[in-house]
């Protein structure tokens, strides 16, 4: 599933094509969505935003709300070129006279108004997004040391959408690692150093990875790296993926565990079980 570097990547394509421009023709594949395709026709698309995982198009008093889920995929055109040739079913369509944005194989799509977003579960329940600006380190601490959180494990807990939005399982692996925590810790149980050490590394690495368009490796590493001829999967992350390789920063094999049902990747030397 794309977390949310990803889909705020996918957002900045899809408003470089249809942003400001009224829309010439929407699409929806879903009964029940239908009416607002002549509602829509002829809006302008004031902006497109991201919250977590989720997609939010704000076009006159609507918001089109999408999730990608697993299998969902935008295609945009700048120039407002026909759909692409793919085998994937076509869920939403906005075009304009000079440029479009397809949305594939996703099902997860609504359009609410104002008062309606307020209070839309899958939005509502969201916790802070680490890729806004008014997200600081200072807030994730506190977030961190709240009842609600503060008792779970951090494996489980840097999966919740409700504790922090747009976290999935690359971005797990990598924030633990990079703030040398154990992902069975829980956060009551961490020295202060330690939860702030994961509060930065909570905004640091998501919005690295929006910057660098997935890369999660600081800049000199990586670069170091790929100019050694490694593909892009041995320098993409820092233990992600790298089960049986020396962690970058000791030289630990790192290995791979399951947690949560998911797979996570850890430095058993630079994260030490101390529960």
């Amino acid at each position: 599933m794309p977390e949310g570097p990803e889909i705020r990547l996918a957002a900045d394509r899809v408003g470089n094509a249809i942003g400001g421009r009224e829309l010439a023709r929407v699409f929806f594949a879903f009964d029940r969505l239908k009416p607002w395709e002549n509602r829509l026709t002829g809006c302008r698309v004031a902006r497109v935003d991201t919250r977590g995982k989720a997609m939010i198009i704000r076009i006159g008093d609507a918001a089109i709300y999408s999730h990608n889920q697993l299998y969902g995929r935008w295609y945009v055109s700048p120039k407002g070129r026909r759909p692409p040739a793919t085998g994937r079913q076509l869920r939403l369509a906005l075009e304009t006279d000079s440029g479009a944005a397809w949305l594939y194989s996703a099902s997860a799509i609504e359009v609410l108004s104002p008062d309606e977003e307020a209070v839309f579960p899958p939005l509502a329940r969201l916790g802070p997004d680490p890729l806004h600006e008014a997200v600081n380190a200072a807030h994730l601490r506190s977030r961190l040391r709240h009842q609600a959180f503060r008792g779970r494990s951090l494996a489980a807990l840097y999966l919740d959408q409700k504790f922090l939005a747009g976290i999935g399982n690359y971005l797990r692996s990598e924030i633990l690692w990079q703030a040398r925590v154990h992902p069975g810790a829980r956060p009551r149980s961490l020295p202060a150093a330690r939860v702030a050490a994961l509060a930065r590394a909570s905004l640091e690495l998501p919005r690295r990875s929006y910057s660098t368009r997935g890369v999660t490796r600081d800049a000199r590493s990586a670069s170091k790296l790929k100019a050694g001829g490694l593909p892009r999967g041995r320098w993409r992350f820092y233990v992600f993926g790298q089960a049986e390789r020396p962690c970058p920063r000791c030289g630990t094999d790192v290995v791979r565990e399951t947690w949560t049902g998911r797979r996570l990747y850890l430095c058993p030397a630079c994260q030490p079980d101390n529960r």
